[in-house]
C-alpha cells in the first residue's frame, strides 16, 4: 500500500506540472527519467546505505563545529543575557548566520566557491540537458542565496528571454543557501536537511523541464559569471559579515511578524468557528501530505504545517513542527525535507526585488510570472519528500 502511495503521488506531481506546462510538445523525457532516477538512487545511499550515513555525519558535524565556532562570537557579545542551559532561537540559530556568510565570503574570496560552483554546474548540465547558465545558477543558489545568485550572473539578467529566467528564479526558490543550513540542522535532523538540499536540486530540474521546456542554443549557451570587484580582504569579510548580520535580523523580524500574525489569526478564528486559521488549512493540505506518504491519521497535522511555511516562512513551519510531539517519526522525516526550501509567498517579493535591482524591467517579469514560480517550487519540495518518503520508516 505504501509503494501503491508513493507512485500515486509521483503521478500526481507529474500530472499537476504537465497541466501547467507552457509548451507540452518541447518537453524532453529523458532527461526527466534519468533526474528521477538519480533522486531515487541518491535517496537511498543518503538515508539507507552506511556510505550515507558516514557522509551526513561528516557534514552534519562540520556544521555542528561551525556553529560551536559561531557560539564563540554570539556569547562574547551577548554572554550573560541568557541563564544557564537556556535556548533563544535568536541567539543559538538566526545570529550563527554571520558567522557561515563571513565564512563564505572567504572562500568567495580564495576563489574555491567559483571554481566548485562552475564546474558542478558544467556536470549537471550534462545530465538534465539545461543550458550551462542554468545549471550553474541552480548550484550557485544553494551556496550563495536566492538573492545573491543573480548578482553573479548579473552581465546576462538583461539579455534572458522569459522562460530562462523563470528556470533561474524557479532555481533560486527550490534551494536554500549555504549560509542559513547549520540554523536548520539546530531545528531538524541533519540527514533530513542534507537529502533535502540534494534531492531539491534535481528536483528544480525535473519540474521546470515540465513547466517551462525550452531549447537552449549552442550559440545561446554562454555562461558570464560577473568577477567582484576587486576588495582588500578585510573591506570583502567586513562586507559579507554585515550580510550575514542584515539575514539574521530579516528572519528575525520575519518571524516576529508571521507568529504573531498567525496567532491573531488563530485566535480569531477559534473564538468565531471554533477551530484555529492553521486547522482550516491542514484540511486543505491534507491530501497533499497523504500522497507524500504521510499516515492519513496524520495528514491533518501535517498540512497545518506545510500550509504554515508556504503562508509565513520555513523557520516558522519548523519551529510549528516542534511542538507536535505525537507525530510518528516517519511523518517528521517526510515534512522535514518538505521544509527545507524558500517555497513560499514572501520569496516572491525577495526574487523580483534582487532582479529589479539588477533590472527594472525584468524584475517586474519575475512579479508577473511570481504565483507559477511558488507553485513550482511548491511542487519540487513535494517530490523530494515523496522521494525522501520512500526510505523513511
Amino acid at each position: 500500500m505504501r509503494y501503491l502511495i508513493i507512485i500515486l503521488g509521483i503521478l500526481i506531481v507529474f500530472g499537476l506540472t504537465y497541466l501547467a506546462s507552457n509548451d507540452k510538445r518541447k518537453i524532453r523525457y529523458r532527461p526527466l527519467i534519468v533526474m528521477v532516477i538519480l533522486q531515487i538512487i541518491l535517496a537511498a545511499v543518503l538515508l539507507n546505505t552506511v556510505v550515507g550515513n558516514v557522509v551526513i555525519k561528516a557534514i552534519s558535524s562540520v556544521f555542528e563545529k561551525l556553529m560551536e565556532f559561531a557560539a564563540e562570537g554570539v556569547n562574547f557579545v551577548f554572554g550573560g543575557i541568557l541563564n544557564e542551559g537556556q535556548f533563544t532561537f535568536f541567539l543559538s540559530v538566526l545570529l550563527p548566520i554571520v558567522f557561515i556568510s563571513a565564512l563564505i565570503g572567504i572562500l568567495q574570496y580564495i576563489k574555491v566557491l567559483p571554481f566548485v560552483i562552475r564546474y558542478i554546474g558544467l556536470v549537471l548540465s550534462k545530465v538534465n540537458g539545461m543550458g550551462k547558465l542554468e545549471s550553474y545558477n541552480a548550484v550557485a543558489s544553494a551556496v550563495l542565496g536566492q538573492s545573491e545568485v543573480f548578482i553573479s550572473v548579473k552581465k546576462q539578467i538583461n539579455l534572458l528571454p522569459k522562460h530562462r529566467l523563470y528556470t533561474l528564479c524557479a532555481s533560486a526558490m527550490s534551494t536554500v543557501s549555504m549560509s542559513i543550513v547549520g540554523s536548520y540542522m539546530q531545528v531538524l535532523e541533519p540527514r533530513y536537511v542534507v537529502t533535502a538540499l540534494v534531492l531539491n536540486l534535481f528536483g528544480g530540474f525535473i519540474i521546470t523541464s515540465i513547466l517551462n521546456p525550452y531549447i537552449v542554443d549552442k550559440e545561446e549557451d554562454i555562461l558570464e559569471v560577473q568577477e567582484e570587484e576587486k576588495q582588500s580582504f578585510f573591506e570583502m569579510l567586513g562586507e559579507y559579515i554585515m550580510d550575514g548580520f542584515k539575514v539574521a535580523i530579516v528572519v528575525a523580524a520575519m518571524l516576529i511578524g508571521f507568529v504573531a500574525i498567525i496567532a491573531m489569526i488563530n485566535g480569531l478564528f477559534s473564538g468565531i468557528f471554533g477551530v484555529s486559521f492553521q486547522q482550516l488549512l491542514g484540511y486543505v493540505f491534507a491530501p497533499l501530505a497523504f500522497i507524500m506518504g504521510v499516515p492519513w491519521k496524520e495528514a491533518v497535522d501535517a498540512g497545518s504545517i506545510m500550509a504554515t511555511k508556504m503562508v509565513s516562512n520555513e523557520f516558522v513551519a519548523m519551529l510549528e513542527l516542534g511542538k507536535y510531539t505525537d507525530l510518528s517519526s516517519r511523518t517528521v522525516g517526510i515534512i522535514s525535507v518538505f521544509l527545507v526550501s524558500f517555497a513560499n509567498f514572501s520569496s516572491i517579493g525577495i526574487i523580483a526585488g534582487a532582479v529589479k535591482g539588477l533590472h527594472e524591467k525584468q524584475g517586474n517579469v519575475v512579479a508577473r510570472f511570481g504565483l507559477k514560480l511558488l507553485y513550482g517550487a511548491t511542487l519540487v519540495s513535494i517530490l523530494s519528500a515523496i522521494v525522501a518518503g520512500i526510505f523513511i520508516n
